[in-house]
């Protein structure tokens, strides 16, 4: 997942839970501006954990995987095909 589509699961998650941005953003501790940031792609770094809180308030978790050298043909019919 794409730092841009992490932002916008974010925002989905967000909604989902009826949660403003201000009221997220207070419990994580960062700012709204910051949030929306996120949520819109335009912050360029931001330290893991507070993407790992984030995501904890939400109700999920951070988690990586290996990428192989290769992507497999499910990943590029993903990565073609995925909007």
């Amino acid at each position: 997942m794409s730092v841009e589509e992490l932002g916008r699961s974010i925002r989905r998650l967000r909604k989902e839970r009826g949660l403003t941005q201000a009221e997220l953003a207070a419990q994580v501790g960062i700012s709204r501006a910051t949030l929306s940031g996120i949520e819109n792609n335009t912050v360029l770094e931001l330290g893991i954990r507070k993407y790992e809180k984030l995501l904890n308030v939400l109700g999920h978790t951070l988690s990586m995987k290996l990428q192989s050298g290769r992507p497999t043909l499910d990943e590029l019919k993903e990565r073609c095909f995925d909007d």
